[in-house]
């Protein structure tokens, strides 16, 4: 069973880390999460769970705004060939979430290390930083480097690379 948002949030006050979660109506893709996304300071995430040829999984956050070329980041995040987005079932398996829910919060629930945490170089510009909260009814804004500290405590350091610099926007499937 996969882990729940309390679980989460205690896992933050065990590690030391403030965070600041506010609930609203659920929001399943970007678009849809425009008008909650007003009124909470920091970078917004849009986050894809990608797989490629060989079965390597990546889930990769940059800001809701951003064009990610498909084509071309393959090369950029080390995956072999083109990659494609992974199965709801698979997203489930290794994050414990649902399409709508992706977060890189989840990877707490991938005790595995299968799943490598691709983190935009643009979107960690930004000091604060929002995703869900393993459901897509809430955000939860964290400091940039509390997140980082909280994925190495975790066991998934992340791979910070700039991904958002294509022309090909990556469709709207993931708030």
């Amino acid at each position: 069973m996969p882990l729940t948002r309390a679980d989460l949030l205690r896992r933050f006050d065990e590690l030391g880390i403030a965070t600041t979660t506010t609930d609203h109506v659920a929001v399943f893709t970007v678009a849809e999460s425009r008008h909650v996304k007003e009124a909470i300071v920091g970078a917004h995430s849009k986050n894809l769970f990608l797989k490629d040829k060989k079965g390597r999984i990546f889930l990769v956050s940059a800001e809701g705004d951003a064009a990610i070329d498909l084509k071309a980041i393959s090369e950029k995040i080390g995956a072999s060939g083109r990659v494609s987005f992974g199965k709801p079932e698979l997203l489930f398996e290794l994050v414990g979430v649902t399409p709508g829910s992706v977060t890189p919060f989840g990877v707490i629930n991938d005790v595995e290390g299968r799943v490598t945490v691709v983190l935009d170089a643009a979107l960690m510009e930004h000091e604060i930083l929002n995703f869900h909260p393993l459901e897509n009814t809430a955000t939860t804004s964290i400091g940039r480097g509390d997140f980082v500290r909280f994925l190495e405590a975790i066991g998934h350091p992340p791979l910070i690379v700039a991904v958002s610099d294509g022309k090909v926007v990556a469709d709207d499937r993931e708030a």
